[in-house]
């Protein structure tokens, strides 16, 4: 952690609310980014990463200071959308349902933009299976590549469990990748008069 950010922190444990919204600022798009991955919808993202900043405001006495703050605050985030998911019992919804997102700064290529969509759109898609942990898992690890020990203690589990929720998760990401996969080009075949096989 840089020693601003430590600096901002000790600050803001003291009460010292510019300082947090400092420290707010550093991991802002961060906490944003990890919603949006677990919830699917920008403005329930937006509303999240804003509950997140302000539990943690309110527990910033208890944040331990030997802890990583990113796993700190992330944790708090995970936590609230998989409360949310609970409650709500709503799927992520596919970007394809949300036309209007553009992605940041897409560069003069349309085709990379092009490309770059429909990855998103098939990331989206993938975590959609998963449950609501398991998809909590797969983000701190794979996007903000927290260590098992990390993903354990955010997340309330064991070690092992971590593993476990990992190592299934991965396969089913896999299946269903490659069960619809098939299906894209079990399509393709039909529409050029070829036989399904």
């Amino acid at each position: 952690m840089p020693e601003l950010e430590s600096a901002w922190l000790i600050l803001a444990q003291e009460g010292d609310s510019e300082a947090f919204a400092k420290v707010v600022e550093v991991h802002q798009s961060a906490v944003y980014n990890f919603c949006f991955r677990m919830l699917g919808d920008p403005y329930e993202a937006e509303d999240a990463a804003q509950e997140t900043f302000i539990r943690a405001y309110k527990a910033i006495k208890s944040y331990d200071r030997t802890r990583s703050f990113s796993t700190w605050i992330l944790s708090i985030a995970a936590h609230y959308c998989i409360d949310q998911l609970r409650r709500k019992k709503i799927q992520v919804t596919s970007m394809e349902d949300q036309p209007y997102l553009e992605i940041r700064d897409p560069g003069p290529n349309p085709e990379s933009v092009l490309s770059m969509r429909e990855d998103q759109q098939r990331i989206r898609s993938l975590l959609n299976v998963l449950s609501d942990t398991d998809r909590a898992a797969i983000i701190m690890f794979y996007w903000y590549e927290f260590s098992y020990e990390e993903i354990a203690n955010s997340l309330g589990l064991s070690l092992s469990a971590v593993k476990s929720r990992l190592h299934r998760a991965r396969a089913r990401l896999a299946k269903t990748w490659s069960e619809r996969k098939g299906s894209v080009f079990g399509l393709e075949r039909q529409t050029y008069g070829s036989p399904a096989v």
